[in-house]
């Protein structure tokens, strides 16, 4: 597929953010807020033509679907990345040389930010919102499955664009196709980086086949250690939230890991999950515990292929371990590096754990359904990367750009 007129086209656009200042794109944003919420009623009737090609039992069948609410969700991200002020510009070092050279170092867009993610329509105007407050043109990459829905968001934002005097080309979406995805990995020249969001099976396609740089959102692989001094209450209802509150999430629940000494306290810690239908799949201690006080038919023995699952679904695996040394070696085993949190009381625990951990978010006592762009202060998130280098964790607009180095000087030249 040769997507040679649209990458250049998008380059070209990326240029014309330039002159756009921070004001006027906050107005943008503000307005595009304003009309997914008038044309709510086209874009659920579009949603709804991809949902029904979809069976509901399948795990992505909620990140596809938009409701009244999710789009008043989205447009409330859109209001509140306008109101955070643009990294853009932003002097991370000044300083003058001895020979009288003045030299800054300072943000500037990435360029053009290219994104590939499968049914997640709301990906479409996180992306468009991020990328224009950062100055950065994308190049957007859904999957068919949401093909319908990705294609009235950006109706609904073209003539936005237009009133603000952009061209169409700063937001491009790209054609369902596998095809599409191929090309753009291969868009050397037109694309300053990808950022795949989506299964393992994506990211691990993009890692492997692309020739232009990549920024790694991985799948979450969760895991909440709830230690021997953890408060019970608190245990149930954090375990509860991150494994209940939106089950096809990367910041699901997917292994609670439990020491060995609560396992009295076990049939109550669940409760909350047996009352949602959660199935578990426990190893051999929690199993026993669990027996004639979870419902039999939630309840079943684990393999090792149920340790390192993402779910996505109403599942999770349960594991007893000896200390909080295990529990660490399990992470750091079937871990994905994304989010990993702990229940406890002991302060030398929580701190020995919150530095152990190799993740992008590590908790304490807190519900890992918080690893979210909006939830931690960055208005949305373009994805969650849970790679070491540029970008970890939720990323937003900071994310989104590099930085040059601009030299001032007063007719210097380099002696030998």
């Amino acid at each position: 597929m040769d997507l040679t007129p649209q990458l250049a086209a998008t380059q070209q656009a990326s240029r014309a953010l330039a002159a756009l200042a921070p004001a006027a794109t906050d107005a943008l944003l503000r307005d595009l807020a304003d009309a997914l919420v008038a044309e709510t009623s086209f874009l659920l009737a579009e949603n709804a033509r991809d949902l029904a090609r979809m069976p509901a039992a399948d795990p992505r069948h909620d990140r596809l679907r938009l409701t009244t609410e999710r789009l008043a969700g989205i447009a409330a991200d859109l209001r509140a990345v306008a109101s955070l002020p643009s990294p853009v510009g932003e002097i991370l070092r000044q300083q003058t040389m001895p020979n009288g050279l003045q030299m800054s170092k300072v943000r500037v867009p990435l360029g053009v930010v290219g994104i590939i993610y499968e049914a997640r329509p709301n990906v479409t105007i996180d992306s468009l919102a991020l990328c224009l407050k950062t100055g950065n043109a994308c190049l957007l990459k859904g999957g068919s499955d949401a093909a319908f829905s990705n294609a009235a968001l950006l109706a609904v934002a073209a003539p936005v664009l237009a009133r603000h005097g952009l061209p169409p080309a700063v937001a491009t979406l790209l054609p369902p196709e596998r095809a599409a995805t191929e090309a753009l990995l291969r868009a050397v020249g037109f694309v300053d980086v990808v950022i795949p969001r989506g299964s393992q099976a994506l990211i691990n396609y993009v890692r492997e086949n692309a020739r232009v740089p990549v920024i790694e959102t991985g799948a979450g692989v969760v895991h909440t250690f709830f230690d021997e001094t953890g408060d019970l209450a608190s245990g149930a209802a954090i375990i509860a939230n991150a494994k209940t509150r939106r089950v096809s999430v990367c910041n699901a629940l997917d292994c609670l890991l439990l020491h060995k000494s609560r396992l009295p306290d076990l049939p109550m810690l669940l409760a909350p999950l047996a009352d949602a239908g959660v199935q578990l799949f426990a190893d051999a201690l929690a199993y026993t515990a669990l027996t004639n006080h979870y419902p039999a038919l939630l309840l079943a023995h684990a393999t090792e292929e149920h340790f390192g699952t993402e779910f996505l679904s109403l599942r999770m695996a349960v594991k007893t371990v000896a200390s909080l040394a295990e529990a660490l070696d399990h992470i750091a085993e079937f871990g994905s590096k994304h989010s990993e949190a702990i229940i406890s009381e002991d302060a030398k625990n929580i701190e020995a754990f919150l530095n152990a951990v190799d993740a992008a978010a590590v908790y304490a006592n807190a519900s890992t359904a918080f690893t979210d762009g909006a939830q931690f202060g960055l208005g949305a998130e373009i994805g969650i990367s849970t790679q070491k280098l540029h970008a970890r964790g939720p990323m937003g607009l900071e994310e989104l750009t590099t930085y040059k180095w601009l030299v001032r000087g007063t007719g210097q030249v380099r002696n030998p």
